[in-house]
This record gives structure tokens, sequence and C-alpha cells, in this order.
């Protein structure tokens, strides 16, 4: 396993030379959205009208940050489970979104997209939102704004760090994790 410096937009090529397992840190424009963001936007596909933002490329941080104390950027920013995205991801994926970072297993309509467009779903440490934030250096609110601090954001991190869960080929962390640690008995 390796600790690789990433830069975002995410090219296929990037995402082809991470592995399950490799810690990344993280360092560009990323996008928050949770599942009333999600929904929203397929929704907003639906009725063929455009994303707030260009999807391809890019990152979506599942996190609902909290108000930011004074002389900060932003508050705590902590991922939230992941499988409340499960639903709208796929299209996304499909539409171009090259990673997404949150906490928790996907089911396998996630992970069959992941593997047919060369995307990357990695995991951020839960518990650490105060510690995340310190990485994230602007923040500007651009869609969904009665969502509050689930509305969709553009931050602009640096050296955000996460792991990578579940490869471009399918490989899945969680799942390889269990088993090396799995007792027989």
């Amino acid at each position: 396993m390796a600790r690789i410096n990433i830069t975002t937009p995410l090219t296929e090529e990037v995402i082809a030379k991470l592995n399950a397992g490799d810690e990344v840190l993280i360092s560009g424009v990323i996008y928050t959205g949770r599942d009333a963001a999600h929904k929203r936007m397929i929704a907003m596909l639906e009725k063929g009208e455009p994303l707030p933002f260009d999807i391809r490329g890019q990152i979506i941080y599942y996190v609902g940050p909290c108000p930011a104390k004074e002389g900060r950027v932003i508050g705590s920013a902590g991922p939230t489970t992941s499988g409340r995205m499960d639903a709208y991801a796929p299209k996304l994926i499909e539409l171009g979104l090259k990673g997404m970072i949150g906490k928790g297993l996907r089911d396998n309509n996630v992970k069959e997209a992941i593997k047919t467009h060369k995307a990357v779903y990695f995991g951020a440490i839960g518990g650490a939102g105060a510690l995340i934030s310190s990485c994230i250096k602007k923040q500007e609110l651009i869609a969904f704004e009665d969502l509050e601090t689930e509305a969709i954001r553009r931050i602009e991190v640096e050296n955000l760090p996460c792991v990578v869960i579940i490869d471009s080929n399918g490989r899945d962390r969680y799942i390889e994790g269990q088993k090396m640690y799995r007792i027989e008995g």
C-alpha cells in the first residue's frame, strides 16, 4: 500500500494507479452533497435540467459540515454514511463523477458502476471532522441553499486524508480486510 498525493479533477490515468488500501492526500476542488442534494440532482436530470456543476472528473464528499466558528472557513466536516447515496451514485458515475468520499459499505450497483466507468470510492475517518475541516481552505455554497448544511458546496481542500476503499477494478478494502482478520473456527 502506498501514500499518494492526488489533485482534482481526477483523470482515468490517476484512478488506474489507485489500489484498495492506498492512503491518499487529496488537494484541489471537490464538491459536497448528501442524500437530499443527490435526490434533487437526479430529479434535475430527469427533467432534462443541467446539474449545478460539471460533474465530469469531480469528487463528491458526502458531508453536511457544521457552521463555521468565527475566524474559520468551515465547521466540523466529518463524512456521512455513503449507503444513503447508493440509489443515486450509479447515474452520477455514469455521467462522469470519478470519486466519492464517505464512510461505510457500498451496494453492488455502485461497485459495478465504479468498475464500468473507472471511478473510485474513498473512505474518510468518521469522528475526525475537526481534523478534516482544517484541510478545507475555501468553501462556497453553489446550490440548494434551503438544505442548509446539506447544500452543495464547492470546497478547496489541501491534503485531505483518505483511504481508497473501492478501486476502479472493484477491489473493496472493507471486504478484503474482513477476510484478512476472519478467524476460522
